[in-house]
């Protein structure tokens, strides 16, 4: 890195050097199966130069290639967006703890049997389910290092495995699943049995639901398929400074019910979506964006900031090799007091939402959303009657958001950087033929 750093900055007039190494091992399933086994290492870094004013920007996979990158990356800032920032100078950060060597030493043995070990208890349920999905170990480093004496980086640890099953009859198809991650270890897949068993036990009989506006429960993975996109662009910098952000005016105000609470929350010990620093090396802390329904701040690298007259929140995060870009660590809706049984309880004819396929197909900016429920369950005098098909549900989730029934106790990590109860809406549009 001193290397890049030191030729760098003969040819431009700041520079910063990105590296990443990461170690991932898949095992796969497929068809109630092992399929492979894959071991995959990569190596990249990559270069952001500031010339006479302007980004360039360039990464390869060879890190023993500097000249090149050098090189390349002067020569793309003859086209790059105006430099509105500088980079960051030596910073304190506080520590997250990311990173569990134990995940390393699980062996390949452990992970294919906790896959076969989760597909044998759903088809001792249901024999006629499909099953696919994948055990994953991680581990990454990164470091950052720029003219101005700026240094971070870090160590993390990630361990996932999720399944997902299929059951085909006649015209009729079935999707259950759930998932687990975290920075240990994960050797107990006894939830993700429970949960998919569950799906199954509920989706048993079939129930015809009525079209028309109804009281909706959306369970924490239907929060994430259908209401969460909408909130994370609406809060991304650039949004805001585009004037696309249907919130971006609105800093201060009271536009969600005071039950409403929203974090990015990067702090959280070994939780995949956290780290001490951004892609920048920005130190990270929690934003609370959402506070009880009113809008406290949006998320920002260093050139959306410095183009919108603040500072860095330490959201800058990189993706496939691109310069960094404002968006969240660690999504956190705060849960409520509200149990799942009692939001079903008092519901006389309604539904639940398990999975919403397609939602994010609609006016996104603007907080539309329509989509197929993939899963879903028939409420009748309080009680889950049986799994719905062929239903829509559509709405708008800044009108749902104003008026939340009940938000429930019921928080769960969907996926590795979302946190979400489930939410209970008392009037949202069903349709179903």
């Amino acid at each position: 890195m001193e290397e890049i750093l030191a030729r760098a900055k003969k040819v431009a007039q700041a520079a910063e050097v990105y590296t990443t190494s990461i170690t991932e091992t898949p095992v796969q399933f497929e068809s109630n199966r092992l399929k492979n086994i894959q071991s995959k290492q990569s190596t990249s870094v990559a270069l952001r130069v500031m010339v006479n004013g302007r980004i360039g920007y360039a990464t390869s996979s060879r890190v023993d290639d500097i000249q090149d990158l050098v090189d390349n990356a002067v020569a793309t800032a003859a086209f790059g967006a105006k430099a509105e920032f500088e980079f960051s100078t030596r910073q304190r950060f506080t520590p997250v703890e990311v990173y569990d060597p134990a995940v390393n030493k699980v062996t390949l043995a452990q992970m294919t049997g906790l896959g076969e070990k989760i597909i044998a208890a759903v088809n001792q349920h249901s024999p006629d389910v499909l099953c696919e999905g994948s055990v994953t170990k991680m581990v990454a480093e990164l470091h950052i290092a720029n003219s101005l004496g700026g240094k971070a980086g870090y160590k993390k640890s990630v361990f996932a495995m999720s399944i997902d099953g299929q059951r085909v009859r006649g015209t009729d198809m079935l999707f259950v699943g759930d998932g687990a991650s975290s920075c240990h270890p994960v050797l107990d897949p006894k939830s993700i049995i429970a949960t998919i068993t569950e799906q199954l036990e509920l989706a048993k009989n079939p129930a015809a639901i009525s079209s028309k506006a109804m009281p909706v429960i959306f369970t924490p993975e239907g929060v994430a398929s259908a209401l969460v996109m909408p909130l994370m662009s609406a809060f991304n910098g650039k949004t805001v400074l585009e004037g696309a952000s249907p919130i971006g005016q609105k800093l201060g105000e009271q536009v969600f019910d005071a039950n409403l609470t929203v974090n990015d929350d990067p702090t959280i010990p070994f939780r995949p979506g956290s780290q001490p620093c951004d892609d920048e090396g920005i130190p990270c802390r929690k934003h609370v964006m959402i506070q009880n329904g009113v809008v406290n701040g949006f998320l920002y690298d260093l050139q959306t900031a410095a183009k919108a007259k603040t500072k860095s929140t330490g959201n800058g995060n990189r993706g496939g090799g691109s310069l960094p870009s404002p968006s969240w660590h660690a999504f956190v809706l705060e849960g409520g007091k509200a149990s799942f049984q009692s939001m079903v309880k008092g519901i006389k004819e309604g539904l639940v939402v398990e999975q919403l396929m397609g939602a994010g197909q609609g006016n996104v900016l603007g907080g539309d959303f329509s989509g197929n429920v993939l899963l879903g369950y028939k409420i009748e005098n309080g009680q889950i009657v049986g799994r719905v098909k062929d239903t829509m549900v559509s709405g708008n989730i800044y009108t749902m958001l104003k008026n939340i029934a009940a938000i429930g106790s019921d928080s769960k990590w969907v996926g590795g950087s979302l946190s979400t109860p489930s939410l209970y809406f008392q009037n949202v549009s069903v349709a179903s033929r």
